[in-house]
């Protein structure tokens, strides 16, 4: 079973290479389930019902979330009409939404993709790891297809969950920092792993932004409006080739696509 993961969505310039490339992409790697994280997808903060339905559009069945999530007010009533769209499972109870979803991938086969955030240097939320072991006992024991989307600031904190569900997951992938790294392996109990998946959107950037705001901001600490950058549309992604006998990757490869 052929997945693919695509990293962090940022504002219009990640929107329009998935809305122009992910097809044609989909159907040359034959592959047969496609997760996102858009959190940042409206103007790099949040989401909305529309674009969240845009991006459905375009080829993705699952798409997971993060710190800003619940930047755009909107989309705070969408969450019980579509389960597809998750924030992290590890929000406190009574957050809106769900962290976990359960499917039938293109090809038949069962799967769960489950949203989780790191604490060091962000949110004090509840604890990953032990929301992890709650919402993996929920999945039926006969879907055996399970990607987990690790949000963290902290490589430690996604490599020590890298650890903690080896040979429980298929995967643990790193999103949060957009930019991607060059760890991605497969962990001895047949979990893929990698620190972060990267960026989809403007790589002429800091992580996205316009860099003369940024730049300006570490200058003089004021306070300044930052907006999304244009130049160098990417798509980092990874491709995960898993068994669904036993959900266990065989492989994991990075992907980087480009706006022509």
């Amino acid at each position: 079973m052929h997945i693919l993961f695509i990293g962090d969505i940022v504002g219009s310039p990640g929107r329009k290479i998935v809305h122009d490339r992910l097809a044609d992409i989909l159907t040359q790697r034959q592959i047969d389930l496609c997760i996102a994280n858009g959190e940042n997808s409206a103007s790099g903060f949040g989401i909305t019902p529309r674009l969240a339905e845009e991006i459905f559009a375009a080829g993705v069945e699952v798409i997971t979330g993060g710190n800003h999530i619940w930047d755009r007010k909107e989309v705070l009533d969408f969450f019980p009409h579509e389960p597809r769209l998750l924030r992290p499972a590890n929000f406190p109870a009574g957050s809106p939404g769900r962290g976990l979803y359960v499917g039938t991938a293109r090809n038949g086969a069962g799967y769960a993709v489950l949203n989780l955030q790191g604490r060091t240097f962000m949110a004090p939320i509840d604890d990953p790891f032990r929301a992890a072991e709650q919402e993996l006992a929920k999945i039926p024991a006969d879907v055996k297809i399970r990607i987990v989307d690790m949000h963290a600031e902290t490589t430690s904190e996604k490599q020590a969950m890298g650890w903690f569900l080896d040979g429980k997951v298929s995967a643990v992938l790193g999103t949060h920092t957009h930019v991607a790294t060059a760890d991605n392996h497969v962990l001895p109990g047949g979990t893929a792993y990698i620190t972060d998946v990267g960026m989809t959107g403007p790589h002429d950037s800091v992580i996205g932004m316009e860099k003369k705001a940024i730049v300006q901001r570490f200058l003089d600490a004021m306070p300044a409006r930052f907006s999304v950058a244009e130049g160098d549309i990417q798509m980092n992604s990874v491709l995960l080739e898993v068994d669904e006998t036993t959900g266990h990757s065989r492989s994991i490869e990075r992907l980087n696509f480009r706006l022509d």
